[in-house]
């Protein structure tokens, strides 16, 4: 390709979780803070995460556990530049300082983790309308790649700014009994879903409620993406949901990677599939997650379609990509994974090397 033709090409061009992957951005950690409680902020996590979380509202993480992540985002930035991915960073932000709208103030969280709020689908790139208040300018670190993908021939295409009033939120929720079906702690008041409750396999996207994804946030996605694509809703028997790339994770054309105990019944749309469960985690009971389960484990990065980034303690993660025809790619990031999400979290794919196809 000669430098004339590289330069109208357009930069962002991504439709499924496995092809050769060209361009990423890689999240930051820097600055992380706990969030001012709120009941969103409790309801996707352990009772024990909750106390920690009310207890330490508003203060920064550990600077040892920051600086600890931070060298393993810097490790798989230099194994995703020798794989010859380009990778791309967001700005730092002061994420101590508070802002606000009518009826409300709120301090920042982190940097870390583009998935959550940026939907790449093709050469469009979908800013999240995050349902926490502490993430509400989540995508400031990121506009000056936004911008610059814009100016270069992508879309950029974000809902409705949600208000998140009172109203957004369910009045004195509660988890639900044991046995009884799921109730979310937001309500259908406007449209608001985090990015990594949708999972991309070309014209077949799938995507699931959970404490920061609603249906109209789901629906405004169906409209948004039009006739081209087909999106799915899931139901994931899991208690806490928020963000489908732990339960259901796509690898490859035909192959599916799902939590044993999240997803009891596969798809149907899936029947044809070679479809296998995620090894049991290997995270020690003690090690400090904030954010998240064990079972973070199942959260990979797929270069392509023969080349897996693992964890790098995780052996038993290892031997299924082998297993599988993969290559392992190996990458320290336990302390990462302490701030609530591992590879896929940590990373958008703004481009990869092939075309929109339909996978059933």
């Amino acid at each position: 390709m000669s430098e004339s033709e590289a330069s109208t090409e357009c930069p962002v061009s991504s439709f499924n979780e496995w092809d050769p992957l060209e361009e990423v951005i890689v999240g930051a950690v820097d600055g992380a803070r706990f969030p001012p409680w709120h009941a969103s902020v409790g309801a996707p996590l352990s009772p024990e995460q909750r106390a920690l979380f009310q207890e330490r509202a508003g203060q920064p993480f550990p600077a040892d556990r920051v600086a600890a992540a931070r060298d393993e985002l810097d490790q798989l930035v230099e194994i995703l530049a020798g794989e010859g991915v380009r990778v791309r960073r967001p700005e730092p932000r002061d994420h101590g300082k508070s802002y606000g709208a009518p009826g409300w103030s709120s301090t920042g969280l982190y940097d870390a983790m583009p998935r959550d709020l940026l939907l790449v689908v093709g050469d469009d790139v979908i800013e999240a309308p995050m349902s926490w208040r502490s993430r509400h300018h989540a995508a400031s670190a990121y506009r000056p790649l936004l911008k610059e993908y814009f100016l270069r021939g992508a879309r950029w295409s974000s809902p409705p700014k949600p208000e998140l009033p009172d109203e957004l939120y369910v009045d004195g929720w509660t988890d639900q009994p044991e046995g009884e079906p799921f109730r979310s702690v937001i309500t259908e008041f406007e449209p608001t879903f985090d990015a990594a409750d949708f999972i991309r396999c070309g014209r077949d996207i799938f995507a699931q409620r959970s404490h920061v994804t609603n249906a109209l946030g789901i629906e405004w996605v169906r409209r948004h993406v039009g006739d081209a694509y087909r999106v799915h809703e899931v139901t994931l028997a899991d208690d806490h949901p928020m963000h489908i790339d732990a339960s259901l994770m796509p690898l490859a054309p035909g192959k599916l990677l799902i939590h044993p105990d999240r997803v009891p019944e596969v798809p149907e749309i899936f029947k044809d599939w070679e479809v296998r469960t995620a090894p049991p985690p290997v995270i020690p009971g003690d090690h400090p997650l904030y954010m998240t389960s064990t079972w973070i484990n199942m959260n990979v990065l797929m270069i392509d379609e023969e080349r897996m980034v693992v964890e790098a303690q995780d052996e038993p993660m290892r031997r299924l990509a082998e297993d599988w025809g993969m290559a392992a790619i190996p990458c320290p990031f336990r302390n990462f994974n302490s701030f609530g999400g591992s590879f896929h979290c940590a990373t958008v794919d703004v481009r990869r090397r092939g075309g929109l196809n339909s996978y059933f």
